[in-house]
């Protein structure tokens, strides 16, 4: 005998498939559903099929929006000549937040990974290429995940775009502030002390 009314049960395997969603949770988030007013609900569903339906990738950074292009690359103030590289759109927010880059971004959509069978012609890399065609562009600075895809994607496209002629600079990384050292790894140790500047 099954444990919910198969409508509940069948949101609750949905809700699973979420990344970071496990079945406590899952079931927390149906009954949340179950027990809300219908025009909540409708709200939800409604925001659901805005997203799927109303989105895309910005022509000219692959940023998600909801015009052809995102707000970063509309805006007029933004330096054009600086162009931050991320592997996902997720990943432009921490940039933002720091309210320090004026630049503009470009959008991997991933990174390298032999393992999982993702090579540089999976990323959205040819875009990039085009965008320093117009000369404008000065600096390239690869902002990829500390990860082993995202240093080998940064490591890539650095002696890609070396012999292009324009300045790439790849984001420093290192013991977090407010940490001790005693927890850093041997690698963040390693960043740390390679990435140290004069004081």
């Amino acid at each position: 005998m099954p444990d919910f009314a198969e409508p509940l049960a069948r949101l609750i395997q949905e809700f699973k498939r979420l990344p970071g969603i496990g079945q406590k949770s899952a079931q927390r988030l149906a009954f949340h559903v179950l027990r809300a007013r219908r025009e909540d609900s409708d709200r939800l569903i409604q925001a659901i099929a805005d997203v799927k339906e109303k989105l895309g990738l910005c022509a000219e950074c692959n940023n998600i929006s909801d015009s052809e292009l995102c707000p970063f690359c509309r805006d007029e103030g933004r330096d054009r000549s600086t162009i931050c590289v991320v592997e996902e759109p997720h990943n432009i927010l921490p940039v933002e937040t720091t309210r320090q880059y004026e630049g503009v971004y470009y959008v991997l959509h991933g990174a390298i990974s032999p393992l999982r069978g993702v090579g540089p012609e999976q990323l959205k890399i040819k875009g990039l290429l085009n965008r320093l065609s117009s000369g404008e562009v000065a600096e390239i600075i690869l902002a990829t995940n500390p990860t082993v895809e995202g240093e080998a994607t940064a490591s890539y496209l650095s002696r890609l775009l070396k012999p292009l002629g324009v300045k790439v600079t790849r984001i420093a990384m290192g013991i977090p502030v407010g940490s001790d050292l005693e927890f850093a790894d041997e690698v963040t140790m390693s960043k740390s002390l390679e990435n140290r500047r004069e004081m």
